[in-house]
């Protein structure tokens, strides 16, 4: 029977061997011990040895056929990352860490994400890249339906429904008429009440980058000017313009972009196309402004 290195034999499987310690690890075969990896019992037991080479030492080797089709069958939980659990609900990896740091299942340090104490009875699994040393948390598949991460994006997903109401972007004026015309009747995730869906996703991300920020905030101007939002910590005004075809609407937009120039301020103009991948344009937009939130 001819054995081969688990880099060898990722090759063989075209996958990238970092995936292969993972899957071994996670499957008991191989565990990390004083940064080497080391062969389990149960590793043993499915037909791994221990190697020697003269110039890079101890390593472990498997037969070349080696199979993993019975182990999903045998009580092994299959693990996803948040990449694939963020493309289940649309979002990107990079807000699905948020969202799971926000529900106290991962925390950031300094080389990336570890699982806590609460995560891992969600079935988060600690990991390490082997070539970088950033550590990642990986999960049961059954994270898929769990009620308190279903909940986050349920409750978004009712608040951003389209309606009669709210579907279309409110034409803000110079004045408070719009808000009484207009009251802000739809809940963000921080407990804002907003006037539009548009309001409801860019708020939910500015929540979600754990930025503290303000809705409506008055500009300190003489003239009567409202911002959609505020972030104080750098000064950064955000609007989000959605009635661009309407001729009244683009006429209103040219007006306030000016008044921002003529006092300098700091300003990150979202539109229809920034919204449907907010999670790309947003953190790079404030990002030109020294605010990074990945």
């Amino acid at each position: 029977m001819e054995y081969i290195s688990t880099t060898a034999l990722a090759n063989e499987l075209d996958i990238k061997p970092s995936e292969l310690f993972d899957k071994l690890k996670t499957l008991g075969w191989l565990e990390r011990k004083n940064d080497k990896w080391v062969l389990t019992e149960l590793g043993k037991q499915k037909g791994g040895q221990t190697r020697t080479n003269p110039k890079f030492g101890e390593f472990v080797v498997w037969q070349e056929n080696l199979s993993f089709d019975n182990e999903q069958a045998n009580g092994k939980p299959k693990l996803i990352n948040s990449t694939a659990i963020g493309t289940h609900f649309q979002v990107s990896n990079q807000r699905m860490n948020l969202i799971f740091s926000e529900l106290g299942w991962i925390e950031k340090t300094i080389s990336g994400w570890a699982v806590t104490k609460l995560g891992k009875t969600v079935g988060g699994r600690q990991f390490e890249d082997d070539t970088k040393g950033n550590t990642y948390v990986k999960w049961a598949d059954s994270i898929l339906q769990n009620k308190n991460l279903t909940s986050v994006f349920n409750q978004v997903n009712v608040i951003e429904q389209p309606n009669t109401h709210t579907e279309k972007e409110i034409p803000k004026t110079t004045n408070d008429n719009f808000r009484e015309k207009f009251p802000a009747t739809l809940r963000t995730k921080d407990g804002h009440m907003v006037r539009s869906r548009a309001e409801v996703i860019i708020d939910n991300a500015l929540y979600d980058y754990k930025l503290a920020h303000a809705y409506e905030r008055k500009l300190p101007i003489e003239e009567e000017l409202y911002s959609d939002f505020f972030i104080p910590s750098e000064n950064v005004y955000i609007e989000f313009w959605g009635m661009e075809n309407d001729p009244k609407y683009a006429e209103r937009k040219k007006v306030k972009i000016e008044i921002y120039k003529k006092y300098d301020f700091k300003l990150i103009e979202l539109n229809d196309s920034d919204l449907s991948n907010l999670d790309d344009h947003l953190p790079k937009k404030l990002l030109k402004y020294g605010i990074k939130v990945y």
